[in-house]
């Protein structure tokens, strides 16, 4: 798991997009808060689906510990459409291919194979 810096952040409120163009496989990329307790559940199984998938790449970001709050929830809710938390982008091969808000393990693996 990698946290997303604060320049990946801002060059994805420029574009509306993550990019992940260079990435071939699977990626997950979580937008939350820090104080969810549904993010932390789902941090708690991240772990088990790495070793399911170990291409897997997941880049997250608790985004009320940044500075740039305000405008990142701005984005995540008007740009990106999501209001809920934790809220997660599925890409493969560097391509946006579904989201999700909570799911169990099983939930987030079925949506990456």
């Amino acid at each position: 798991m990698k946290i997303l810096t604060e320049t990946e952040c801002r060059k994805a409120m420029e574009k509306g997009e993550f990019d992940l163009g260079e990435f071939e496989g699977k990626a997950a990329v979580i937008l939350t808060q820090s104080w969810c307790p549904q993010w932390k559940a789902m941090k708690n199984y991240l772990p088990d689906a790495e070793k399911a998938l170990p291409e897997l790449k997941i880049l997250y970001i608790e985004y009320d510990l940044t500075p740039f709050f305000d405008i990142f929830l701005d984005f995540k809710e008007n740009t990106l459409n999501n209001r809920e938390i934790p809220y997660v982008r599925y890409y493969v091969n560097g391509k946006f291919s579904s989201s999700s808000n909570f799911v169990s393990l099983d939930g987030f693996l079925h949506r990456l194979r």
